[in-house]
């Protein structure tokens, strides 16, 4: 009994010092469902969170989502921090979304509406005219594009594995990789969060009042969504309408799964460019598991290159880490990823981002702007990092080439990654049937809805297969970084007028377990242009680029670099049924049988940063 009273007095005291900690001070007084006119007239449901009792003028934060404002308090631990430390925290349902006047469509006209709200929020007589704004994923996206709107008021910005925000030609709103749809994370998050439908009060009712009183919460606003139909749905033909196949409520996922990777559809979208301008200091965040870390570093480049004055140029961070989606607070002592171990990679993201408001919007000298510019964690080494400048000082570039007697199907071949450049012709082909893809395991994406998910897992099963080209280092007697971007060059062949390739940087480890680090794809269509198709010639050899994006690993001593090479990851990747025709509303395939060429005169190799 004495032990337990003990414990608990102790955690008292830990609780009490946790909170002095991160300042801790006042109260939580809220304002629900307070309707925000746009310049359209349109208004938009805001919940604000005051700190009770605190003396204005106070600084605001501004979180705007699609997922529901009520509960994305809770989301991020930081939050419910700023108020107790007095800032005004404004939650918001972005256009036409739960309580939120308009029409809802994805990624439009979400720079007017930041804009008209931070104009609204620096109005109000509470308003010490400064807003921050905050979030992760969606959250995110909205910083970026309020960001390039340029409000003089909003002077700090947090984007959390906001990549999608960026408009990076092929990989707009990350739907695809290469020309190739991202199938499971893009219909799995409309069919979670792509509803277009939501129930109101009608007109003539006040829509404040309204979602003030008890009768609102009666019903559910958004319609009931059957996801176990839409899973069942995942692995069949056409995709382009498995959402709507499957009874969901309308959305736009049609449009997204049936336009070009780089077309008008997605040029439209209100995305930032890299035409754009910036003047807000931003604190980027990333992972390296997540699906867009190397659109969030180029984003970090972008507002430095496109600054509007020193100070936003000068305050620019970036920070990325080994989690999955907005997973900066799960890591601990032992911090698994996936399946994957590595290591110790807490950061205190907390304070970070309560110094960085503190600094921005209250004006406290704290020293946050003296951070390191880059802090990026590694992989296999286990540590965190720091950089002055992205690519790091000293990179170099190391040149892998692959290798084989002509069997490198399955990782019991005889396919080799080597320095030197292969003194013969060589080849190694493989059967691509679409009805029996290789399946997807771990890697880079989210919100999929399926038993697809992110991290690093072992790879040996599906090295097993022959339609899987394995080519694997020797044992490295001293340990290499890769950190910063990935290349693989092909020269491929084909019998089919067009097919997919995939490639997939591994690490080997001493006990044979094989850890997915990166991948990416092409579809050979779009092997001269993301907004165009250029069918093959079956048989004849073209070049082809894969952008396997970016990562931070370390290759230890008695580990092997390995790649892996084939035709399909699915379903995170929509198969390539290998007729030239739409494949998105295609029921019908052939099967491709695919080669893959290396010697001096086609040099298929991989190209990796190395940081000594």
């Amino acid at each position: 009994m004495k032990v337990a009273r003990v414990q608990n007095v102790v955690l008292v005291l830990l609780v009490v010092f946790s909170s002095l900690a991160i300042g801790q001070g006042f109260g939580t007084r809220v304002e629900r469902s307070v309707m925000v006119p746009m310049r359209d007239g349109v208004v938009l449901s805001t919940d604000l969170y005051f700190p009770d009792g605190a003396e204005g003028p106070l600084p605001a934060i501004l979180i705007r989502t699609a997922y529901g404002k009520t509960s994305t308090i809770d989301w991020n631990p930081a939050y419910r921090a700023l108020i107790s430390r007095g800032y005004v925290v404004a939650i918001q349902d972005v256009r036409g979304r739960y309580e939120s006047g308009g029409d809802y469509v994805v990624a439009k006209g979400r720079r007017e509406d930041g804009y008209d709200t931070v104009d609204w929020l620096v109005s109000q007589d509470w308003s010490n005219g400064k807003v921050g704004t905050a979030g992760c994923s969606y959250l995110g996206e909205t910083q970026i594009v309020l960001a390039a709107a340029k409000h003089p008021n909003h002077v700090a910005a947090i984007p959390m594995s906001a990549s999608s925000g960026f408009y990076a030609p092929g990989r707009a709103w990350s739907s695809f990789d290469g020309g190739v749809f991202e199938l499971a994370q893009t219909a799995g998050w409309f069919a979670s969060n792509g509803t277009q439908i939501f129930y109101g009060p009608p007109p003539s009712i006040d829509r404040q009042k309204w979602f003030r009183s008890p009768a609102s919460k009666l019903f559910s606003q958004a319609p009931k969504i059957d996801f176990d139909a839409y899973l069942k749905l995942v692995p069949t033909l056409p995709t382009f309408n498995i959402l709507q196949r499957a009874g969901l409520p309308p959305t736009e996922y049609e449009k997204w799964a049936t336009s070009l990777p780089d077309g008008e559809f997605f040029r439209t979208k209100d995305l930032a460019q890299s035409s754009d301008t910036f003047n807000v200091p931003a604190v980027f965040m990333d992972s390296w598991y997540d699906y867009g870390p190397a659109e969030t570093i180029e984003m970090f480049r972008l507002f430095q290159e496109n600054a509007q004055s020193e100070t936003a140029r000068k305050n620019q961070f970036l920070i990325i880490g080994p989690s999955t989606h907005c997973g900066y607070t799960e890591a601990t002592e032992r911090t698994i990823v996936g399946a994957r171990d590595l290591g110790d990679a807490r950061l205190d993201f907390m304070d970070i981002q309560l110094r960085w408001y503190d600094y921005w919007l209250k004006g406290i000298d704290n020293g946050i702007t003296e951070m390191p510019k880059i802090r990026y964690y590694v992989m296999g080494l286990n540590k965190w990092k720091t950089s002055a400048s992205w690519p790091p000082e000293g990179t170099t570039h190391q040149i892998w080439h692959l290798n084989s007697g002509g069997h490198a199907n399955s990782r019991n071949g005889d396919g080799l990654l080597q320095l030197a450049v292969p003194p013969s012709n060589g080849s190694d082909s493989f059967t691509y049937d679409p009805a029996f893809p290789v399946p997807s395991l771990g890697g880079h994406t989210c919100c999929t809805g399926t038993e697809t998910e992110a991290g690093g897992y072992d790879q040996s099963e599906i090295e097993l297969r022959d339609d899987v080209l394995v080519y694997t280092s020797d044992v490295l007697t001293k340990g290499i970084e890769v950190t910063g971007a990935l290349e693989v060059i092909l020269y491929v062949s084909s019998s089919a007028p067009d097919t997919d390739f995939t490639a997939k940087l591994v690490d080997v480890y001493p006990d044979g377990r094989a850890f997915n680090i990166q991948e990416g794809a092409l579809r050979m269509r779009h092997r001269n242009s993301l907004s165009e198709a250029v069918l093959m010639e079956p048989g004849e050899v073209y070049e082809a680029h894969l952008d396997l994006h970016a990562t931070s690993n370390y290759f230890g001593p008695g580990h092997r670099i390995r790649l892996e090479v084939s035709s399909s990851n699915f379903p995170r990747w929509q198969r390539n049924l290998n007729t030239g025709g739409n494949n998105f509303d295609e029921t019908e395939w052939e099967v491709a049988q695919n080669t893959i060429h290396h010697s001096a005169e086609h040099p298929s190799r991989i190209v990796l940063p190395v940081v000594e």
